[in-house]
Order: structure tokens, then sequence, then C-alpha cells
């Protein structure tokens, strides 16, 4: 999609290729060279800077002699404390610190994607109020039980609003479930769907996390770079 609109191409680490032309543009800087150390989303501000500096990435889907698609792969960090951090970083560096590093350049889609990136720390706010309220329904509605004069049905535009988020979560869901099992199968397709859940309430406890790491910035403590240790894959390289 954004490739299409003509906006950046975020990178994403050793994921990612560099047209030589590009890396030179990049490199042509003498503060920190192509990837800014002081960064904590470096690959992601790279996209962003070839596109602020005329040039465009593209989201390469190939395949390999054998059928294989030719990707990075490596497993996301399989405990709750390790995710935590990952995700911290990443909100941080795109979400918070992003914003004052990069700015906001470029036309509406550019813009409009920018706003995507960055939304995810008032996003995970946004959740924990939604799964509060989800945790405290069946309470209310056992006082209203007992106390009919506490009971508050909502409005028609409420109501429509509930609704109408309902079935755009279970659009969600649904899109989550098919591209995943499209991509391993249907078992991990299904399993998509419940890991939503979980993968909210890291997005939530990470969010907590980035937003202390930025507000200690702003009062002089430099970001550090949070590493995770990584797991990969045991495969085999084609000859």
């Amino acid at each position: 999609m954004r490739e299409a609109l003509g906006a950046s191409v975020p990178s994403a680490g050793v994921a990612c290729a560099f047209e030589r032309d590009a890396l030179a543009a990049l490199a042509d800087n003498p503060a920190h060279g192509p990837f800014d150390p002081s960064s904590l989303t470096e690959d992601y501000e790279a996209g962003l800077r070839i596109r602020d500096g005329g040039g465009h990435g593209v989201f390469v889907r190939i395949r390999d002699a054998n059928g294989n698609l030719v990707a990075t792969r490596e497993y996301f960090p399989d405990t709750m404390e390790a995710a935590i951090k990952q995700k911290a970083r990443w909100i941080v560096g795109i979400s918070l610190a992003g914003w004052d590093r990069m700015g906001w350049r470029g036309g509406t889609a550019e813009l409009w994607m920018r706003l995507r990136d960055r939304r995810a720390a008032v996003a995970a706010l946004i959740l924990c109020a939604a799964y509060t309220a989800f945790l405290l329904w069946p309470l209310l509605w056992i006082v209203a039980q007992f106390q009919p004069a506490y009971h508050r049905p909502p409005s028609p535009a409420v109501d429509a609003l509930l609704r109408l988020n309902f079935v755009l979560m279970m659009w969600r869901a649904l899109m989550r479930a098919m591209f995943v099992g499209h991509a391993y199968g249907w078992r991990y397709g299904l399993g998509a769907i419940p890991r939503t859940f979980l993968a909210n309430l890291i997005a939530i406890m990470a969010t907590q996390r980035a937003i202390s790491l930025y507000a200690r910035s702003l009062l002089g403590k430099p970001l550090s770079w949070d590493k995770t240790h990584h797991h990969f894959p045991n495969l085999t390289a084609d000859p």
C-alpha cells in the first residue's frame, strides 16, 4: 500500500537491500553516515530518509529456484520480558523519538503513513482502556441485576458505534488469520486470532515502558539501545 501510494517504505534491518547510489546518498552525512547510531530504529529511518531525498523503496516478494520465499527468518522474542523490551524500543524509536527526529514531511500519503506509524503509543492506551472496560462490564451487569436504577443502556449512537467496532474487529481478525494461514498453514492461521490478545497485552506493557524511557530522555537521560537476544531457525543455506 505504501509503495502504491508513493509513500516511504521503511527499511527492516537485515531484511532489506540498498541500491549503491541510494546507500551512497545516505552515507553523504558527515555527522553519522548512512545509519545514525543515536537512533533506536536507524533502519526504519533510513527508508524515510531515502524518500525524503527523492528516492523510493519497494516491497519485493520473490521466490528462489525451489519455490521458497526469499526472506530473513527469525523468531520474535519468546518471553514476555524480551518481547516487551523489543517492542518498547520500536515504539520509542518510531512513535515518540521518531516524531522529533524525522518530523512531518511529504505529501498527503506520506503524512498519513507517518501518522499510522506513530499512532502505536496512543493505540495502546486506547487498548488498555478498552480491555479495562471489557473486564468491568460483567461487574456492572451484576450490579444492574440487583440495582436496576444503576443500569443505563447505551444511546442509539453509542450502540451503533459499538456494533461497528465489533464488525471491524472481526474483519481485522479474519484478515490476520487469512494472511498468516496463507504463509504458514491453516493451523497457524487459526492460532493468529487468540494470539492477537497476547500481542495487545505486550503492546500495552511495552508502551508504558516506552513512555517512561522517552520521558527520561526529555529530562536529559540519553536513550540507549535496549538489545534483546534473537533466535533463528535452524536452516541450511542453499549451495
